[in-house]
């Protein structure tokens, strides 16, 4: 009997998901709770696991598709590693090539994917590996990139990579030839000559070696490739290194004097150092919900300023037998929630939101953290953080920190927050206006540290200063409320044994 597997729930709005990858192939044996297929919202990327141990007999939803909740994924059956026809495509097709074999090698032809029903095309991104480097089975080939979504093609078998047959940039179909895989022979760059011969995106060593903008550049300047030092990955040239090279052309004696002027403005010139590059699914949800959190509410922004002095001398005193204790670092981070926590019980208008007409007040403090990853901003929740001792809130705001950097925060980490703290002074931001994260009435801004002149009973001293801002929603929070909210976060942070004490 054939056990199901269906898109799990994925959140209060989120309504579908796109197939990121699949973990497993049919025929493959897999066990309960054993990831089976990534999945890709707006919000956050997801692992579905097995329901139970068996077979991966048919894979319903390919790579690419967007799929709604409860939608069939694939089938699980019991017993050996029978497999069953998919319906589409999850993983690259791979064929034979017809470069034949050489010294008992065959040509594999690495096939575009589909990448869903309403896909028709993909740009390819980054090659991960060049002509002549050994792959293992599911090695990362290269990524496509669609309007969707962006995924890897693995190697389908171990072996060399032979050819490139589409370059960085190039457009292709679903059903594209884009590589060869040299399987069994020592020689697979040899094997593969006389399909590069025949291959119109096939290109010379000095374009194959540059990125696309590099190599439109270097034909304009009538650059050569020995002449361009490639940075890149695998010695790629990239636009910057043909700049460098074109500017250490000019600074070098000319045989007849040129004119001094600087390189003549034109929209050509600038063109040929533009950068386009297509938002991802995941940016494309932050700016929408940025834009609609300033279109909706009635944002303002209170600023002040703390002497960070006291928690920096408790941090200092403490800090490695908490760590001993508990397993985690001492850091701001737990200070600020606990401070943050005893500023909304007294103001509660800041923990609340607008619903149409109706002012929601929640009874209850879910701190979203603003956590910055290579592909944009994220903000899991530490949940009941008011209920929770600072130990508590630095173990989970580390555990979710990791989770976010490594693409494997769940749905229900990133939900129901009520609350969002932003620390952009681990990049340096002295001052800043942060934005509200919708539906929630608040969102308090920290900054760096810095030792700053300050005037203490008439006497000019220092201290070590961070300023603080909170944004907040006018239609809920008046004035007078968002002001004594942030008093209230400074004065636990100045005096931290309130937080302790909960006064």
């Amino acid at each position: 009997m054939a056990t199901e597997v269906r898109v799990p729930t994925l959140g209060e709005s989120v309504t579908e998901a796109t197939i990121g990858k699949w973990l497993k192939q049919t025929g493959d044996a897999v066990k309960a709770d054993e990831p089976l297929v990534e999945l890709e919202t707006d919000k956050v990327s997801m692992e579905v696991p097995s329901p139970a141990d068996g077979v991966l007999q048919e894979i319903i939803a390919a790579e690419g598709e967007t799929v709604g909740v409860d939608a069939l994924l694939a089938s699980l059956g019991e017993g050996g590693g029978k497999e069953a026809v998919s319906a589409a495509p999850a993983a690259p097709v791979i064929a034979e090539g017809d470069g034949g074999s050489s010294g008992g090698s065959k040509l594999i032809d690495v096939i575009a994917p589909s990448a869903g029903e309403s896909v028709t095309e993909a740009e390819v991104g980054q090659w991960h590996v060049a002509v002549g480097d050994t792959l293992a089975v599911d090695d990362p080939i290269v990524e496509l990139e669609t309007d969707k979504a962006a995924m890897d093609v693995p190697a389908a078998s171990a072996g060399t990579l032979a050819e490139i047959l589409a370059q960085t940039g190039t457009v292709i179909a679903p059903g594209d030839v884009i590589g060869r895989i040299s399987v069994g022979g020592a020689s697979a760059a040899a094997a593969s000559q006389p399909a590069a011969a025949s291959s119109a995106v096939a290109a010379p060593s000095s374009v194959a070696s540059a990125s696309p903008a590099a190599s439109k550049m270097m034909a304009e300047n009538k650059l050569d490739s020995n002449q361009v030092e490639g940075t890149g990955k695998h010695g790629q040239v990239l636009k910057g290194d043909v700049i460098a090279a074109l500017e250490n052309n000019a600074a070098s004696p000319a045989p007849a004097p040129v004119p001094t002027a600087v390189r003549p403005a034109s929209s050509a010139d600038d063109e040929v150092r533009e950068e386009r590059v297509r938002m991802t699914r995941l940016r494309q949800t932050i700016a929408r919900r940025l834009k609609d959190a300033q279109n909706t509410a009635a944002m303002l922004t209170t600023f002040n300023e703390v002497d960070m002095g006291p928690v920096m001398e408790l941090r200092k005193s403490y800090k490695d037998l908490f760590e001993k204790k508990h397993g985690v670092k001492l850091g701001f981070m737990g200070f600020f929630t606990k401070a943050v926590c005893h500023a909304l019980k007294e103001i509660p208008a800041v923990n609340a939101e607008v619903d149409g007409t109706d002012l929601v007040y929640k009874n209850y403090a879910h701190i979203g953290v603003a956590v910055g990853t290579d592909k944009g901003l994220v903000v899991p929740v530490v949940r009941d953080a008011d209920q929770m001792s600072i130990a508590e809130i630095e173990q989970e705001i580390g555990r979710l920190g990791r989770a976010a950097r490594d693409g494997k925060l769940g749905m229900d980490d990133m939900q129901g927050g009520t609350f969002t703290i932003s620390n952009g002074g681990v990049y340096g931001s002295l001052m800043s206006t942060p934005i509200l994260n919708a539906p929630q009435s608040g969102i308090l801004g920290m900054h760096k540290i810095e030792e700053r002149p300050v005037v203490r009973n008439g006497q000019v001293t220092t201290a070590m200063m961070m300023y603080l801002a909170l944004s907040y929603d006018h239609r809920i929070v008046d004035g007078k409320e968002a002001v004594t909210f942030l008093v209230r976060v400074k004065e636990s942070l100045e005096d931290p044994q309130r937080l302790v004490l909960d006064l």
